[in-house]
């Protein structure tokens, strides 16, 4: 995972242009060109702003990949409006000074229609007043995150606090204990998440023991592990992320966390952030998300999705929905409905027809927008981590709504 991570921008370049015939325009910055030439009307352009290097590249190079993946399946379709779309992707770089620096090329160089991007929330209100407010330029945000973003034309696809808690939550007491830690990073989607985790923790009979914030570069967690076995913790409601959450697993391991009974519990934990540490070291973790891999073996859609994305793109960068892959997929199929409907390309236009957009099929089932919400209902599925793999123990009776603005 952390080999994994840690890619540089040399092997990055290679690899990325080989893998999509992408045009290299500048530092950080490729365009896959229209499939065809439209004498009528230039190309719908398509801008991409994710994390090809950088920490949490597993997770940009996959949502990239998935754009290439559905820009090519519209594109084979005829395109929209008759017209073929053209994709540009720029490297945020988990790094938000160089993002939006990168953010502003695609609204004033290239002039992109629309923007996908963005995974944690730092980046996401680094780059968002470039993007639609100086930009003037729709923007659709792909990543699970801590709800509140209501600014207009800017549309969530991921999953939000009451997506993953409100039944998740329940589960976790049912199946794990009452006594619940809270170890976080410390930065807005771990405090604004926790908010909401703890009301749904004590709101059903559960109790927060405590809750603590640690810096995105912490690796050792001793004494946040002793209080945690001292205190006779049931659940660990984990958002410390990369590349403090595998020490800290692995520590909790070496403890007799796990071996006493304890639960791991991680709403962002996919088939990525599975390899992290060894499988024993996070057997029984629970996990929910919008999609995991297992649900191939039940879902027809799923199972063609999965598989057209892993011929395409065979490798690490996983189809996994905490890493945002299903948000972009899910985003820019809801982004194609509404530019069918609006038969324009303009934000006002599509802005309108994406605030009730539906797809009947995507990612984990299907899924629409909450009508001046600008937030996706969607179904929600709880696994738990056995041998290294995830099985599915929960889900919902339907779609799940945000709960949002």
């Amino acid at each position: 995972m952390f080999d994994r991570t840690q890619l540089s921008r040399r092997r990055f370049l290679s690899n990325f242009a080989f893998a999509s015939g992408a045009v290299a325009t500048g530092v950080g910055s490729w365009v896959i060109p229209a499939p065809w030439a439209n004498a009528a009307e230039a190309p719908i352009k398509v801008g991409i702003a994710t994390d090809l290097t950088g920490p949490i590249a597993y997770a940009g190079n996959a949502d990239a990949n998935v754009a290439k993946m559905v820009i090519k399946e519209i594109n084979a379709a005829g395109g929209l409006l008759g017209r073929p779309l053209e994709l540009y992707i720029e490297d945020t770089a988990s790094n938000e000074s160089v993002a939006v620096g990168n953010v502003r090329k695609l609204i004033q160089r290239d002039k992109v229609d629309m923007v996908l991007g963005g995974i944690t929330s730092s980046m996401r209100n680094a780059i968002k007043d470039p993007i639609v407010a100086r930009g003037k330029t729709l923007y659709i945000y792909p990543q699970l995150y801590e709800g509140k973003e209501c600014t207009p034309y800017l549309f969530c696809t991921g999953p939000t606090p009451a997506q993953q808690c409100d039944e998740f939550i329940p589960w976790l007491i049912k199946n794990g204990g009452k006594k619940f830690a809270l170890p976080s990073a410390n930065y807005v989607w771990p405090h604004t998440l926790n908010v909401y985790a703890r009301k749904v923790i004590e709101s059903n009979g559960g109790e927060v023991v405590f809750e603590e914030y640690y810096p995105l570069d912490q690796v050792d967690f001793s004494s946040t592990v002793n209080r945690i076995i001292s205190n006779k913790v049931d659940v660990v409601f984990n958002t410390v992320i990369p590349p403090g959450v595998g020490p800290f697993f692995k520590q909790l391991y070496e403890a007799g966390f796990l071996k006493n009974g304890g639960r791991l519990a991680c709403v962002y934990y996919d088939e990525n952030t599975l390899n992290i540490n060894q499988a024993a070291e996070i057997e029984g973790l629970a996990s929910c998300l919008d999609y995991f891999k297992v649900l191939t073996k039940e879902n027809p859609f799923d199972a063609k999705i999965q598989a057209a994305y892993e011929k395409d793109f065979p490798g690490n960068f996983l189809f996994a929905a905490g890493s945002a892959a299903t948000g972009t997929y899910r985003g820019l199929k809801l982004w194609e409905a509404a530019v069918k409907e609006a038969g324009k390309i303009d934000r006002e236009s599509v802005a309108a027809a994406l605030d009730h957009a539906k797809i009947a099929e995507g990612p984990g089932g299907p899924a629409e927008m909450v009508p001046g919400k600008r937030h996706c209902k969607m179904k929600m599925y709880t696994a738990v981590a056995k041998g290294g793999n995830y099985e599915i123990v929960g889900r919902s009776d339907g779609l799940v709504d945000p709960k949002e603005c």
